[in-house]
């Protein structure tokens, strides 16, 4: 940012009435500085390579390209433009968490909520100009940190740190938060590469377990190991992930 306090916003929405709430809405909040209005993809894209903004509040259905394909657009940028989508529809939230949306908001916008928001793009940009420099070549850093997930009350933001467990249920996977769970539609293949390793390990073809959510391990009459939870529950290990414990006990 050109100014230490000052957040580059650009918005990008099709609907006017709904572009001008957010207008009004930004008014009102410290430290933000509105550099222009899109209508569609094409010119959010266009706009955003010019303006050079901090961070864009996006629509999703939009003419032409749609808001998931100009966030694509937008993180190939150097450098990068953070994105908080502002969208009537639910059903695009695990498409936002691929394109590592900072954040998710339903219409009507609440003026606290994107408040609260853009304070997380405000820290998103800040840990981002502290990063290292990238080379091409470089893998891109870190490991899955958040999940969106819906609820009765709409949408949930869900840090990885807190998940206890999770569990596969046909195409989708359960994540286990205390006395809370959330389904998300995502693959136990992509959930082990994603999720820290230091954090979590896989204990059957269907569950992974934060490792400190693990109190011990026992066998059952047949020999196989099972986990015991924080919680008090268990986990049957897999035959194929018998080696993990034995490798969480040091063995």
């Amino acid at each position: 940012m050109t100014d230490e306090t000052m957040l580059n916003i650009l918005i990008a929405d099709d609907e006017p009435l709904a572009a001008e709430r957010l207008q009004m809405l930004l008014a009102r909040v410290d430290g933000v500085n509105l550099v222009g209005t899109a209508h569609d993809g094409e010119s959010a894209v266009r706009m955003a390579e010019a303006l050079q903004p901090d961070l864009v509040l996006l629509d999703i259905a939009m003419p032409g390209l749609d808001g998931i394909e100009v966030a694509r657009a937008l993180s190939r940028h150097s450098p990068a433009v953070s994105v908080i989508f502002v969208t009537a529809f639910d059903q695009f939230a695990v498409a936002a968490f691929d394109v590592e949306a900072v954040d998710y908001l339903m219409k009507p916008v609440d003026a606290a909520r994107l408040a609260r928001a853009i304070e997380r793009a405000r820290d998103h940009v800040a840990r981002r100009g502290d990063e290292p420099a990238r080379t091409e070549g470089d893998e891109a850093p870190g490991w899955l940190e958040e999940f969106w997930a819906s609820d009765l009350s709409g949408l949930v933001r869900i840090a990885s740190r807190d998940i206890d467990r999770v569990t596969a249920e046909r195409d989708y996977m359960r994540l286990h938060v205390g006395h809370r769970s959330w389904l998300i539609h995502h693959s136990m293949t992509a959930l082990e590469e994603g999720l820290n390793p230091e954090l979590f390990v896989r204990l059957h073809r269907s569950a992974i377990v934060r490792r400190d959510f693990i109190t011990g391990f026992s066998r059952n009459v047949s020999g196989r190991w099972i986990a015991r939870l924080a919680d008090g529950s268990e986990q049957p290990v897999g035959r194929l992930y018998s080696d993990q414990v034995r490798t969480i006990a040091g063995r």
